[in-house]
């Protein structure tokens, strides 16, 4: 299971991005796209068929006789920023409609749920993740908003410039693993 986390400045500029791969055991599921296929079918464009549906690679398992087979490693970065960028517009909709920092699901597509947070200072932080887990997505986006404050009180850090901290990236990190 996967978390794709973006923060973004207030003109949609990224400073910082995350791929998280929790330890949690997942459920292997067929792509939306070869559900309705045999199975012979579908085994030869395994790849295809993942990066059309906008599947991660990374977590998408194919039955085969012998076993699960992984398919993939990572090719489908750019599916993943796609669906970030696409969610963007949906994002603005809703802080227009409502007053609230945590959107919680904002936008879906296929097996990803798109789920943003919003400062004070139109920073939208977004994640993309398959598994709801709204609390635990909040208690990130909180702890994530925290350094991102701490790092911009940082006399040495431009504002709205991208992040490349090594303390910001390990903060993030363990409080991925703690929440996500």
């Amino acid at each position: 299971m996967s978390h794709h986390l973006f923060l973004l400045s207030p003109s949609d500029t990224p400073l910082y991005e995350l791929t998280h791969y929790s330890s949690k055991p997942t459920q292997a599921t067929a792509s939306p796209l070869s559900s309705n296929l045999p199975s012979w079918s579908t085994s030869a464009f395994a790849g295809t068929l993942t990066a059309l549906s906008g599947a991660s690679s990374a977590a998408q398992s194919y039955h085969t006789q012998g076993g699960n087979v992984r398919v993939g490693g990572g090719k489908d970065r750019h599916v993943i920023q796609m669906v970030a960028n696409a969610s963007l517009d949906v994002i603005e909709d809703v802080m227009r409609k409502e007053n609230l920092m945590y959107l919680k699901s904002v936008d879906k597509f296929n097996e990803w749920t798109v789920s943003a947070f919003v400062t004070p200072g139109n920073m939208k932080f977004v994640l993309l993740h398959e598994t709801r887990n709204d609390d635990g997505i909040r208690s990130f986006f909180l702890d994530v908003w925290e350094l991102y404050v701490k790092t911009m009180l940082n006399p040495f850090h431009t504002a709205h410039t991208p992040i490349r901290s090594a303390v910001f990236d390990a903060r993030v990190r363990a409080s991925a693993k703690k929440y996500l």
